[in-house]
């Protein structure tokens, strides 16, 4: 009923800079939080960043003064800026929304995007 297709991944050098978009389809009927996440072989999937619809932002301390999150709420989309990024950095990046679908006004699903790759390294 709703899905993310998150772009912008890649391959940048230590001190680079990355910009992930992530747009938001399907029988939405409003969203909530949106947000991404990162996962690094051999270890969980952590948070990034978190935006409301009200734009109030949550950051993982790692990234914070860094990375950048915002939204587009009449585009159903999220972007994360990635400035001054570290080789710690490296991971498969997901993006995250919690959605009110039209066919169910009453219960809050959380979509998930299929990951996109950025490795940082010289």
């Amino acid at each position: 009923q709703v899905h993310l297709v998150e772009s912008g991944g890649g391959l940048v050098q230590p001190g680079g800079s990355l910009r992930l978009s992530c747009a938001a389809s399907g029988s939405i009927f409003t969203i909530y939080a949106m947000g991404w996440y990162r996962q690094a072989p051999g270890k969980e999937r952590e948070l990034v960043a978190t935006i409301t619809s009200s734009r109030n932002t949550n950051y993982a301390d790692s990234v914070k003064g860094r990375f950048t999150i915002s939204r587009d709420n009449a585009k159903n989309t999220v972007y994360l800026e990635m400035n001054s990024l570290k080789p710690e950095d490296t991971a498969v990046y997901y993006c995250n929304a919690r959605v009110v679908v039209t066919t169910n006004r009453y219960q809050i699903g959380d979509y998930w995007g299929q990951g996109t790759q950025v490795t940082v390294s010289s």
